[in-house]
């Protein structure tokens, strides 16, 4: 009986319902792509201010002081393009480090351990799979979706299961949700909605390469790796930031000094 009804079943009919089995994995393996982008992007969040919080401001302090060094050499050979062009290199990095570290202040917030859970992570992907713009047949879908996948990756920063429950119940008790007719047209949606799918999940796979390549994330693994044997990498950088620290404050006595008596003896 069954291979009487799928013999007389139409070509298109056949067609669509392989094209329903492919989009149906690809919108899985693209939801799992999209959950993994979005935990590395947060985690890495979280990490970067830790790493500001421990390390960065001292960084930020010893730019400013091989700035004040290199501005002091710069004013003692006024007339020498090299002193002067590494002065305005020193300031300008000193001044971008200034400007993170005082950004990470005025948006302080407790810093804490990003750990989704099973059930966060699972709503996530039902939301990915459903809701994603790069999932929109037409510019206006495009720019709803946007603005609804915006709230989910903010609820899953957030680790708020119950918004993401919110949101996914409201997607689909919408109007917008509610599909056209007829197999022809269906076919042709479903084949669109695969091509999407396929570009988007080439696109979250290369974001996440470029991630895992990032000098952060390399150094969040290292600093991950290093707890299970007991180490602090960030508390050792700090420390060895601190001696230098120390070793560019005492240059920098020393360059004022004999920068002074130069002076001194340039008067007499």
């Amino acid at each position: 009986m069954e291979k009487e009804i799928a013999w007389r079943r139409k070509p298109e009919e056949q067609e669509l319902e392989q094209k329903l089995y492919r989009l149906a994995a690809l919108e899985e393996e693209l939801a799992q792509s999209e959950l993994e982008l979005a935990t590395l992007q947060v985690e890495l969040h979280f990490f970067e201010k830790e790493f500001v919080r421990i390390v960065g401001h001292k960084y930020a302090e010893l730019d400013q002081i091989e700035a004040l060094i290199a501005e002091y050499i710069a004013s003692l050979n006024p007339n020498n393009r090299q002193t002067q062009e590494k002065a305005r290199e020193c300031c300008e990095t000193a001044q971008k480090s200034a400007e993170a570290v005082n950004e990470e202040a005025l948006g302080q917030e407790i810093i804490k351990e990003f750990k989704p859970s099973e059930k966060l992570k699972k709503l996530y992907r039902e939301a990915a799979k459903l809701i994603h713009p790069d999932l929109a047949t037409d510019e206006k879908e495009r720019a709803r979706r946007h603005h609804v996948m915006a709230d989910v990756n903010q609820a899953y920063q957030n680790g708020d299961e119950e918004r993401l429950q919110q949101i996914l119940h409201q997607w689909e008790c919408s109007p917008e949700s509610v599909e056209g007719e007829g197999v022809g047209t269906e076919l042709i949606r479903v084949i669109r909605k695969i091509t999407q799918a396929a570009e988007r999940l080439e696109e979250v796979k290369k974001h996440i390469e470029a991630i895992k390549n990032s000098d952060l994330f390399v150094l969040k693994t290292k600093v991950f790796l290093a707890k299970e044997y007991g180490r602090d990498i960030l508390a050792e950088m700090a420390t060895e930031v601190e001696e230098q620290i120390i070793e560019a404050k005492n240059r920098y006595k020393d360059l004022c000094s004999s920068g002074g008596k130069k002076r001194a003896r340039r008067k007499r």
